[in-house]
């Protein structure tokens, strides 16, 4: 049997196990789609979003990609965050990164990666802004997961520039926007920052609502 061959046993098995404990559990979750939360994350295969928060299939609508970044040319990004702010209407929104993200990691060397380093650009200016702070630490792990932290800040402060939140939060003062890193040596999550409607943000990123 081949590894693809192996995932359709074992979703067959997940199904029908599903279905013995709950009967109507596929037919409830056809219905309808009410999650509370967007989770913004890295595509790092080790960070999977419902098993390290402990949620059911439904309960977080979910977008990722390398190293968690909201930029905001991204045209996929920006579409899941107006689906999940304007019709999913979520309360909450989690950017997580992760502690020693390859992304983040590849973003502090020179190596060539063709159309990757496009897309690692937007780390390396973060680590511009902070690039005195950075260098002080004594290893590049330190490095790494300093600069985990200071990216999963910027995020939140991306989506915070972005009119579908400003345009949310002066209509129902929703969704509050988290940063958090996850730890792959000890499966635990940390808060990193917190912003909601009171935030302040630099006029010049404000739209007038």
């Amino acid at each position: 049997m081949n590894q693809v061959e192996q995932l359709l046993l074992a979703n067959k098995s997940w199904a029908q196990e599903k279905k013995m404990f709950d009967p109507s559990y596929f037919e409830r979750l056809a219905k309808v789609q009410t999650p509370d939360f967007l989770w913004i994350g890295c595509s790092d295969s080790r960070v999977p979003a419902n098993e390290i928060t402990g949620t059911n299939p439904g309960e977080i609508f979910v977008h990722r990609n390398v190293a968690n970044l909201v930029v905001h040319t991204d045209l996929n990004l920006l579409t899941v965050l107006s689906y999940a702010v304007e019709v999913l209407k979520v309360k909450h929104i989690i950017v997580c990164g992760h502690y020693g993200c390859g992304g983040v990691q590849a973003a502090l060397g020179k190596t060539h990666y063709g159309l990757i380093n496009k897309w690692l650009r937007n780390i390396k200016d973060i680590y511009r802004l902070h690039q005195e702070e950075i260098e002080a630490l004594p290893s590049l792990l330190d490095k790494t997961n300093r600069l985990v932290e200071l990216n999963v800040a910027e995020q939140i402060l991306n989506l915070a520039k972005t009119s579908i939140i400003q345009k949310a939060w002066k209509e129902r003062e929703y969704p509050v926007l988290h940063g958090w890193v996850y730890g792959l040596d000890n499966g635990l999550l940390k808060k990193i920052v917190t912003m909601d409607y009171t935030s302040q943000l630099e006029d010049i990123y404000k739209y007038d609502f």
